[in-house]
């Protein structure tokens, strides 16, 4: 690697994604249909969002799909259509969004925290088990940055215990362990179809994808003010919420859907990239940590996170080098404020490596220069960060 070299010398700066270049790829697909809904003003549910919901089910491998408005309505949701409530403990693991936590605690549950892999900073069978109680009745499993953790023996592990499986899939549009599609493992599965991920809306969205048939008409239903399918427009079974894909998204997500293959194969090509790039001795001399991959894993890349030393003096050196990089996440959930009151011990490898990941930049119309280019401004980071004071933090 050359930090001259002439193939970088013209890039000054790198996103760290870019939603537009998405959008404007699969807009021409999609400008007749869209604009054809905006006109006729049927936003709400119809033949969009079902024909969505079918296609994003067989994608999973999952039996049903129900669209929503997010992907922290799909956690809610279906912890409450499981009936978990006051009493029941949920498992999640602490190095994970807020959403995963939070959603527990509305559906009126505890969340009970696990440590992670020091590997690949996924929740592991050993953990998992060491975390439940006699008053466990759920986990819920995080497909961090695009990875899906060991569900063999996960799944083996929840189901010896006698706990139900929820899959956290906001970050694994595609990704697969040995061969079977995130979404297909556990009772539920829950999509963010946030405007960054691998799998993108206009706007917020989400989907929770199952093949327990009684389970998907009730979180239609809870998702719907509690209305079941076929009944009056003010017969409510339920005390449900308004949480409906809209017909706009669905187009939207039915468009991008067509790109999803195509744009997760170019997303491996730039983390092989970065591997190559970043995997010598010298980076790892420097306090550069890769994020492993499991062996049976099919990694999506949502995001592309390392492990350095003296990680906010090196997300500020690539800020002025023009180079956008993200913390996911700073603060581990148990750590969090609202959160604090569940956190029953300490769970170091979540602890320690909230103060050394970092997010590299992403996306699939990144460019070979591009990651070049950040991998040369990651050496440079590195080095000035060494001769440097810690900066107070990465806001």
């Amino acid at each position: 690697m050359t930090p001259e070299s002439a193939v970088t010398s013209e890039i000054t700066a790198v996103p760290f994604t870019d939603v537009g270049v998405m959008a404007g790829e699969v807009w021409p697909e999609i400008e007749r249909e869209y604009l054809a809904c905006l006109l006729d003003g049927a936003y709400v549910g119809g033949p969009a969002v079902t024909e969505f919901e079918r296609r994003w089910a067989a994608y999973c491998g999952a039996d049903h799909a129900v669209g929503l408005a997010s992907g922290t309505d799909a956690l809610e949701l279906s912890l409450i259509a499981l009936g978990l409530g006051p009493g029941d403990e949920v498992i999640v693991p602490a190095n994970t969004f807020i959403a995963t936590a939070a959603a527990v605690v509305r559906a009126g549950a505890t969340p009970r925290f696990a440590d992670v892999s020091d590997d690949t900073l996924l929740m592991t069978s050993r953990t998992l088990a060491e975390a439940i109680t006699p008053r466990t009745r759920a986990a819920i499993v995080v497909h961090l940055y695009g990875q899906v953790p060991d569900m063999t023996s996960l799944v083996a592990t929840a189901q010896q215990a006698g706990i139900a499986v929820i899959e956290d899939t906001a970050q694994a549009h595609g990704a697969e362990w040995a061969g079977r599609r995130a979404g297909s493992f556990g009772e539920a599965a829950c999509f963010s179809f946030y405007p960054a991920k691998n799998l993108g809306a206009f706007g917020d969205a989400g989907a929770v994808v199952t093949s327990r048939p009684e389970l998907a008409d009730q979180i239609r239903s809870l998702a719907n003010h509690g209305r079941s399918h076929g009944s009056s427009h003010y017969e409510h079974d339920y005390i449900g919420t308004n949480s409906r894909l809209d017909a706009l998204q669905a187009i939207v997500l039915s468009g991008k859907l067509a790109h999803l293959d195509a744009w997760t194969e170019r997303r491996i090509a730039l983390a092989s990239r970065y591997q190559e790039l970043l995997g010598s001795r010298e980076f790892s001399d420097m306090g550069l940590r890769l994020t492993a991959t499991a062996p049976l894993a099919r990694h999506v890349y949502h995001l592309f996170v390392v492990r350095v030393s003296r990680r906010d003096s090196v997300h500020a050196e690539l800020a002025k080098r023009g180079i956008q990089t993200g913390v996911h996440y700073p603060v581990p959930c148990h750590k969090q404020p609202p959160l604090r009151r569940f956190a029953e011990q300490s769970l170091p490898v979540a602890e320690q490596a909230a103060g050394e990941i970092l997010s590299l930049p992403m996306f699939p119309h990144m460019t070979d220069r591009q990651v070049d280019y950040v991998c040369e401004s990651l050496t440079e980071a590195l080095r000035a960060a060494a001769t440097r004071p810690e900066t107070a933090g990465v806001q």
